[in-house]
C-alpha cells in the first residue's frame, strides 16, 4: 500500500508530531471530505505499507525523527521556489529548505527525493529570465541530491484566487507562460 500524505495539507511542515504519533500507533483515521460521516481506518504497519509519499515545503520538522520512518519506504517531493516572503510568507527561506533537502537526501537516498519547482508565474517582478536564472542556481545547489524535478505553471482555481487576493496581488497582472 502507498500512503500519500500530501493531498490535503503539508503534514511534515505542520503536523509532524501528529503523524509520528499515527506511525507509532500504526493506524490513521481519515474522514471523507465529501461525506464527513464516513471515516476510514488505514493500517500504517510497516508490514502493509510499501511506501510513504510526502509533499512538503518544509521537511525540517521531520528530520530529527527519521529513525521512526526507517522501516518504511519513502519518497519526498519537496517544493522549493525562488519566491520571497511577499509571495510565500509562511515558507522558510529557500536556502534553508535546500539545506534540509540535502540532509534529507543523505538520509533516504537520491532516488527517494523529488524537487518541485512550482507554481511558476510571470509578473512584473518575476520575469521569464528571472525564473531561468533562479532555477539554474537552485539546480546547481541540489545537483547530486535528486534525480528529478517537476515544474508546473500556476493554475488559478478558487483557492489560489482567494489566497492571491488575500495577499493583495492582482490576478489580472499575472501573465501565464
Amino acid at each position: 500500500m502507498i500512503i500519500q500524505t500530501g493531498m490535503r495539507t503539508d503534514i511534515p511542515a505542520f503536523y509532524s508530531k501528529w503523524f509520528l504519533n499515527r506511525i507509532k500507533e500504526e493506524y490513521v483515521l481519515v474522514r471523507n471530505p465529501y461525506n464527513p460521516s464516513q471515516v476510514t481506518k488505514y493500517s500504517l504497519s510497516p508490514e502493509v505499507v510499501d511506501i510513504i509519499a510526502f509533499c512538503t515545503k518544509n521537511p525540517e520538522p521531520m528530520l530529527s525523527h527519521m529513525d521512526v520512518l526507517k522501516p518504511y519506504g519513502q519518497y519526498w517531493f519537496v517544493t522549493i521556489t525562488p519566491y520571497g516572503k511577499d509571495i510565500e510568507p509562511n515558507v522558510p527561506d529557500k536556502e534553508k529548505v535546500m539545506e534540509n533537502f540535502k540532509r534529507l537526501s543523505e538520509i533516504v537516498g537520491i532516488d527517494s527525493m523529488g524537487w518541485r519547482y512550482d507554481p511558476i508565474f510571470i509578473d512584473g517582478k518575476h520575469s521569464v529570465e528571472w525564473h531561468f536564472s533562479e532555477f539554474e542556481k537552485m539546480a546547481e545547489t541540489l545537483c547530486g541530491y535528486t534525480k528529478s524535478c517537476v515544474i508546473s505553471f500556476i493554475d488559478i482555481y478558487k483557492k489560489v484566487e482567494r489566497n492571491f487576493l488575500m495577499q493583495g496581488r492582482y490576478l489580472n497582472k499575472i501573465e501565464l507562460l
